[in-house]
């Protein structure tokens, strides 16, 4: 099976940088373009199965597929909610007193959805979920979270590792199950 795991496009300019989670934000105009543009790489393109998160910027992202109309859309494709800390970045949440010692120290620091139950639903979603699906080529619209902590399972890299892989706005990543390699190509 072959997955080609879609980023959203770029969020509204108050949002960028931000740890949005759950936050339902839309596309920039910049973001809208992007995606379609995106989406012309894939217009002839056919895919047996079409997921989309349920937030917002996922689902403008895939508005732009011909493929949208035969879409899932699934919160199991959700970023990571973080509760009271969505919407700030990095320096907001850090002047509330919260000190970054190291990624794991970090993540349980911040409250939302916990963080063991989060890499859960995307394993569940992966490996129980669409596998028992009958599909050749899938299409998945989701948040850049979902992708790093597949990337992680799969190539056995730690959370930190695979949280500094640069996955840009509108990037696709290319992942064939039964070689288990990933190739992210970015827009």
């Amino acid at each position: 099976m072959k997955i080609i795991l879609v980023r959203h496009g770029e969020v509204q300019t108050p949002f960028i940088g931000k740890y949005n989670g759950h936050n339902d934000i839309g596309l920039s105009d910049k973001g809208k373009k992007e995606a379609k543009k995106l989406a012309e790489l894939f217009t002839c393109k056919e895919f047996d199965l079409v997921y989309c998160s349920d937030l917002r910027r996922a689902k403008e992202t895939l508005q732009a597929f011909v493929q949208a109309k035969n879409a899932v859309f699934t919160e199991k494709l959700r970023e990571k909610s973080w509760g009271k800390h969505e919407g700030l970045g990095f320096d907001e949440i850090t002047a509330q007193g919260i000190v970054y010692k190291n990624f794991s120290q970090w993540i349980e620091a911040l409250d939302g959805e916990n963080y063991k139950e989060y890499v859960q639903r995307v394993k569940k979603f992966f490996f129980e979920e669409l596998v028992t699906q009958k599909a050749d080529n899938v299409l998945v619209i989701t948040h850049a979270g979902v992708i790093r902590v597949l990337m992680a399972i799969v190539q056995n890299l730690s959370f930190e590792e695979a949280f500094a892989l640069a996955l840009p706005y509108t990037s696709y990543t290319i992942y064939d199950t039964n070689l288990k390699t990933f190739s992210t190509i970015k827009t």
